[in-house]
């Protein structure tokens, strides 16, 4: 898997601004020109805690060994060397590394946790609007493992887009009419007689939905007569021509949408706004058709395609010869119509698989066209796929995983996990839901975006390691101790109280977690995150083991319960940001 490196670039903190003020000026000494460079986050903090690489990006244009350009550079810093830095030195072949004074650091963890607010990574942005789409299930289809793929990226990086201090709009968009729901709809008057009741539990309904749809695929594609009926059907659906068989699709629209409605919210998804196909298909046929004039699209043996060709992409056809929209029409139609409704809006993005990455670089190409303006606010991010043993997942067959039977089998292995801890059967009902979400949505959220995930279902619930449970449960116990704290009486430190003279590695990154975010807001990377808390977790568990938190008699445990508190606001914001909750108990 692609996991994200450990060797992060540095932003400009008060403290980072500092410190790199200082080293530029020291850089323009020796006789380099520059008025910024990057600081950088070494792997191991133990050869300092900021390093740069000028010395050598710069020591041939200077005619200098990258060491003796190092040594000079240091030389000028160290001649007005910050407050904050307790030592620079050069090492390997160039390095210039920093260390800051430790109680910079055992400072600011104290600060933390007596702020106990979340981190805005730039609130500059507070004045913008972003639509963010995701998911974009399709009815009379399962939810499958595709959509809770979309969902969980989508709704992280709709997170921090938030952080960035922009009104994020979330928007679902939905399929609710097309060849598919023909199919789907064709198969239901052949078993009105099995059709569920609408008091029979929604996944029951839905269900019975989706095995209506895999009848009609199997039948449309192997039949002709039927093709040609479904064909006809989709004519009937699109105009809403029969009573009858428009009530039969309302009645399977509405059991999908409700349904969808159920998974969003254990998901923890709320969208402002769903577009729905059906309301768009007439709004992009509009702008095809009144675009052809133009140029942009040419009629074609019946149908209207754009030639991409032109433009080094492909072609595809916008309407079809029965004249009917197809995906490209309505995602044009989408797109301008979300920008109509969202006027103010700078950007809109849109996640989907990657496989669809070609597909989106001529609908952009398409909305350039139409209005540049449209075209340019438009991000497309392609994420990967969710492979299991027997490979792809495929909706057409019937061989798929639904989002909710993926999150069934998780619980019960949670509960597994757990039992025997006495705790009451409600309790591990909800503690399991909210694990198996965690699981879930990390093992999805630690890659990049447009990497393929290999679900392991045993190494997703594990308490240690590379987890959400294990980032779960380390909150789980800070919380744990900070109550026990609190029964023994010991208030958290403050800046009047005793400090230990060494920081170590858990302060140092709880002071680097606003950077973190900040990168991750910049880039729209959640891997970035997930990767902080595995190391920040790392770091607690570390500092947990190796010595006493809670002990009224240590003049130090005030703290290291501070210390606890401050790990346990940054973690927990974290995991926010993933869309991961924290449970009470685990």
């Amino acid at each position: 898997m692609d996991r994200v490196k450990r060797r992060f670039f540095c932003y400009d903190t008060a403290m980072n601004k500092e410190v790199e003020q200082s080293l530029i000026k020291a850089v323009n000494a020796v006789g380099i020109e520059a008025t910024a460079l990057k600081l950088e986050y070494p792997e191991n903090h133990e050869h300092g805690d900021f390093s740069s690489n000028v010395a050598m990006a710069n020591a041939k244009k200077l005619k200098m060994s990258p060491k003796a350009l190092a040594d000079k550079i240091v030389a000028e810093f160290s001649k007005n060397m910050p407050e904050s830095v307790a030592s620079v030195e050069v090492a390997g072949p160039g390095f210039i590394n920093l260390k800051i004074k430790d109680g910079v650091f055992t400072k600011k963890a104290v600060e933390t946790a007596v702020a106990g607010k979340k981190f805005d990574a730039n609130k500059a942005d507070n004045s913008k609007q972003v639509m963010v789409e995701y998911t974009d299930p399709n009815t009379f289809k399962v939810f499958h493992i595709g959509h809770l793929m979309s969902n969980s990226i989508g709704e992280s990086i709709a997170r921090l887009t938030e952080r960035s201090g922009a009104k994020v709009i979330r928007i679902c968009y939905p399929s609710d009419i097309g060849l598919h729901i023909a199919k789907s709809v064709w198969a239901l008057q052949k078993h009105l007689a099995e059709m569920p009741k609408d008091d029979a539990p929604i996944a029951e309904r839905t269900d019975f939905l989706g095995k209506m749809y895999v009848e009609g695929t199997r039948t449309y594609e192997s039949d002709p007569a039927v093709k040609d009926d479904i064909d006809a059907l989709n004519k009937v659906l699109y105009e809403r021509s029969s009573p009858t068989i428009d009530a039969l699709y309302q009645k399977g629209r509405k059991w999908s949408l409700d349904h969808f409605e159920q998974i969003y919210k254990i998901l923890g998804t709320k969208f402002v706004d769903t577009i729905c196909e059906s309301e768009i298909a007439p709004v992009g046929l509009a702008i095809v058709k009144a675009n052809v004039a133009s140029g942009i699209f040419e009629d074609s043996d019946g149908a209207i395609v754009f030639k991409g060709e032109k433009y080094g992409l492909h072609t595809r056809v916008f309407v079809n010869s029965h004249g009917f929209p197809t995906y490209e029409a309505k995602d044009v139609g989408l797109n301008v119509t979300k920008f109509k409704k969202y006027p103010d809006a700078i950007k809109s993005v849109v996640i989907t698989a990657s496989e669809q990455n070609a597909y989106f670089s001529v609908i952009k190409k398409v909305l350039s066209l139409v209005d540049e303006k449209n075209g340019s606010k438009t991000v497309h991010i392609g994420h990967g796929m969710m492979r299991f043993a027997q490979g792809k997942m495929s909706s057409r067959t019937g061989n798929v995983i639904t989002a909710e039977a993926l999150i069934a089998d998780i619980k019960d292995m949670v509960k597994e996990k757990i039992a025997g801890r006495g705790l009451p059967p409600n309790e591990v009902e909800n503690i399991a839901e909210v694990v198996a979400i965690g699981a879930i949505k990390y093992t999805i959220l630690r890659s990049s975006v447009g990497s393929d995930i290999i679900f392991d279902s045993t190494a997703s619930i594990s308490f240690e390691g590379d987890s959400g449970p294990y980032l779960q449960y380390s909150a789980v116990r800070a919380h744990s101790i900070l109550e026990k704290a609190q029964a023994e009486g010991i208030k958290l430190a403050d800046a009047k109280s005793v400090l230990p003279d060494r920081a170590g590695l858990l302060e140092r990154l709880i002071v680097r977690y606003p950077e973190i975010t900040m990168r991750a807001c910049e880039d729209l990377a959640p891997q970035t995150v997930a990767s902080y808390l595995i190391s920040l977790a790392g770091a607690f568990n570390g500092f947990y083991a190796s010595q006493m938190i809670v002990d009224k008699n240590d003049p130090l445990s005030p703290y290291r319960v501070a210390l606890t508190k401050a790990f346990l606001y940054t973690m927990t914001d974290g995991l926010e940001i993933l869309g991961i909750k924290v449970p009470e108990k685990m």
